[in-house]
């Protein structure tokens, strides 16, 4: 017999978690309610739910102080939490994203996105930690699941307490994001959809380990990755020319999938960031992430969000470092949300001297 998922639904609004009852029980899942951070925090002590809802503004607790509770408990921390949001809240989703969200959903919620975005945090970060687990598996235990810059920490000084906590870094930050993702969930059944996106991932996922990047907690239809260099210089290069190769790696995989080929945006920005350490401990081992927050992190998300299809934008910072390596095309300034100067923009073309 199959085991139902069970799914804590957290919003102060009755309408809105009986409409999500509704909806998931129709889909095979058994749901649980709470009607604000607080009462959530409880239900996930007491009934252990596979997956979390939760609304952002809310009485006693709100929900960014919810999810990074959770986050930062070793028992809960790796239960997928899946923000629902107003449209357009840009800053919703960048505090989401610091507080440890795993993907969003858009209010009023749709109820082929609510399956799809469910299934896809359900099932996806399984198939990462899986290829993950893949490609470690000629290691030794100690760097099973260790990203490239933690174990260099670990060399250089195994006793640093810096480990544990978060410190400045200079470093690049690109964010990826699916174009249309809504739309292509209206298209596609929801496990479809969650195959395809598992395989464009799987294959950046093999291009960022390569060039030294380390990826941040996913999410449904994005991701953050981070790269870093003893000098600015050449970390923005290694972020732009991986940032090129995901978009040539989108190409050929569309190539083969021409009847839903995906679109993907990026934006990436350079500079110092408070970067820590994060260890999360499961089943199949410990696994160690690395998060970085501040406005460098926000520009980047920015920047990825105004980017179109198929378009890397990068931030000031980033161009300068590059120099005369790439073409790049100038957008000129605008004014971001929360940024108190308007921001110089420029979209990557390709490298100088490739065709």
């Amino acid at each position: 017999m199959t085991v139902r998922a069970k799914i804590l639904i957290v919003d102060d609004e009755p309408f809105n978690i009986d409409y999500l009852e509704q909806e998931l029980e129709d889909l095979g899942y058994e749901t649980l309610s709470a009607t604000n951070g607080q009462e959530a925090l409880e239900q996930v002590a007491a009934a252990g739910p596979d997956l979390i809802l939760l609304d952002v503004m809310m009485p006693v607790m709100d929900g960014f102080t919810a999810c990074r509770i959770l986050k930062e408990n070793e028992e809960t921390r790796l239960i997928p939490i899946l923000f629902m949001t107003a449209l357009g809240a840009t800053e919703d989703r960048i505090k989401g994203i610091e507080a440890g969200a795993d993907d969003f959903l858009t209010k009023p919620v749709d109820e082929r996105e609510l399956a799809a975005r469910i299934q896809t945090s359900l099932k996806l970060k399984q198939a990462m930690d899986h290829r993950i687990g893949e490609l470690s598996r000629v290691r030794d235990h100690f760097e099973k699941f260790v990203p490239e810059t933690v174990k260099k920490l670990v060399a250089e000084n195994p006793d640093d307490p810096s480990l544990a906590g978060k410190r400045e870094r200079d470093v690049s930050v690109l964010f990826l994001d699916i174009s249309g993702y809504t739309r292509l969930s209206e298209q596609l059944p929801a496990a479809e959809l969650n195959a395809l996106v598992e395989r464009y991932f799987s294959t950046f996922l093999d291009h960022i380990h390569e060039a030294g990047g380390d990826i941040n907690e996913t999410a449904g239809d994005g991701f953050m990755a981070l790269f870093y260099a003893e000098e600015r210089r050449f970390h923005a290069v290694k972020a732009v020319d991986v940032a090129l190769l995901l978009r040539t790696a989108t190409e050929a995989l569309n190539r083969e999938n021409s009847e839903h080929p995906l679109s993907m945006h990026m934006g990436i920005n350079s500079g110092t960031a408070l970067v820590g350490s994060t260890r999360f401990e499961g089943l199949r081992g410990t696994r160690w992430t690395f998060t970085a927050s501040g406005p460098v992190t926000n520009l980047a998300a920015r920047l990825a969000a105004m980017a179109g299809e198929g378009q890397i934008l990068v931030g000031p910072e980033t161009a300068r470092c590059l120099g005369e390596r790439f073409q790049l095309e100038a957008l000129g300034r605008e004014r971001l949300k929360n940024v108190a100067e308007a921001v110089e923009m420029h979209a990557v073309v390709g490298r100088v001297g490739t065709g």
